[in-house]
C-alpha cells in the first residue's frame, strides 16, 4: 500500500483514476485530484483530497497544476499523469483540430508533466507514473487516432528511459480495454467492446503494486502478454483476432450509417 505520500493524480473523476484514488485513501496520503469534471471527487474527505477542476490539455493547465501542488505540499512524491480519452470512429475525415485535441491531452500533457516534474525534483527522488495503453503496442480497428496518440506516448517513455536521471522512477501502465466510461466517451452509440475487457479496480490495484515495487512497466492483463508471444510465433493468430475486431467495427459503421445504433444510456 502506498501511504504517507503527497500525490498529484490527473483524470481521476472516473475509471482507473477514480479507483486508484480510492486505493490511495486507504493509506495516509494527501492527493491533488485533477479532472475537468469533479462530481465524484467532491465526495472525498477534503482534508485528504484537494480538487482542482481543470482540463489538462494545455501548457497553462499543467503549469497551474504544479503551482497548486507546490503550494499545497511540502514535496510532490508521486505525479501520476492518467488523464486521456479515445475516439472510436472511421478515419474518413479531414480535421486538424480534432486530431490535435487528442494529442494535446494524451501525449503533450504527460510529456510536459514529465519535463516539469524532473525539473521540480532537481535531483531528489520521485515517482513519475503514466497511463499508456496496450493499444500503444498494437493498433486496433476504429481506434486509429487513439492508437497513434498512445504509440506516441509509448515511444516517448521508451526513449526517455535512456536519458532520465537515476532519481526518477518512471512507471507506465498498459491496460487493455477497461470497463469504464472509456467506451461512451469514444463514440455516441454502443459498439462491441474489444476483447478482453478488465475491471478498473483490478487495473488500479496492479498499478499501485507496480509503483510500490518500482516497476518500469505494468501490464495488468496476463492474457495480453501471452497473446503477444503467441501472435509473434504464430502470425495467423493475430490475423484472426484483428479480423474479429474488424467485424465489430464494420457493424459499428453500419449502425452509424443507418441510424440503427443505440445510445449508451439507452
Amino acid at each position: 500500500m502506498i501511504t504517507g505520500k503527497n500525490i498529484v493524480l490527473t483524470g481521476c473523476n472516473s475509471g482507473i483514476g477514480l479507483e486508484f484514488l480510492k486505493l490511495l485513501m486507504q493509506g495516509d496520503n494527501r492527493v491533488l485530484a485533477v479532472d475537468k469534471n469533479d462530481s465524484e471527487l467532491k465526495k472525498f474527505d477534503p482534508a485528504k483530497v484537494t480538487v482542482l477542476k481543470v482540463d489538462v490539455s494545455s501548457k497553462e493547465a499543467v503549469d497551474e497544476i504544479f503551482e497548486k501542488a507546490e503550494a499545497l505540499f511540502p514535496f510532490i512524491d508521486i505525479f501520476y499523469a492518467n488523464a486521456g480519452y479515445p475516439y472510436y470512429e472511421e478515419m474518413n475525415y479531414c480535421d486538424w483540430d480534432r486530431v490535435s485535441a487528442m494529442f494535446e491531452t494524451n501525449v503533450f500533457s504527460p510529456i510536459y508533466s514529465y519535463q516539469k516534474y524532473v525539473a521540480y525534483l532537481n535531483g531528489r527522488k520521485g515517482v513519475m507514473a503514466m497511463t499508456v495503453s496496450a493499444i500503444g503496442e498494437m493498433a486496433m480497428p476504429g481506434f486509429t487516432i487513439y492508437s497513434a496518440s498512445k504509440f506516441g506516448l509509448n515511444g516517448f517513455q521508451q526513449g526517455v528511459r535512456f536519458e532520465k536521471p537515476d532519481n526518477v522512477q518512471l512507471t507506465c501502465l498498459y491496460p487493455v480495454a477497461t470497463d469504464t466510461n472509456f467506451f461512451p466517451t469514444a463514440a455516441p452509440i454502443q459498439f462491441k467492446k474489444p476483447f478482453p475487457v478488465q475491471k478498473p479496480d483490478v487495473v488500479a490495484r496492479k498499478m499501485m503494486e507496480g509503483i510500490e515495487k518500482g516497476k518500469a512497466k505494468v501490464s495488468p492483463c496476463a492474457l495480453f502478454g501471452i497473446s503477444k508471444v503467441l501472435m509473434a510465433v504464430a502470425p495467423p493468430v493475430k490475423s484472426i483476432y484483428l479480423g474479429l475486431e474488424k467485424r465489430k467495427f464494420a457493424a459499428f459503421k453500419a449502425d452509424m450509417k443507418n441510424g440503427t445504433g443505440r445510445p449508451w444510456n439507452g
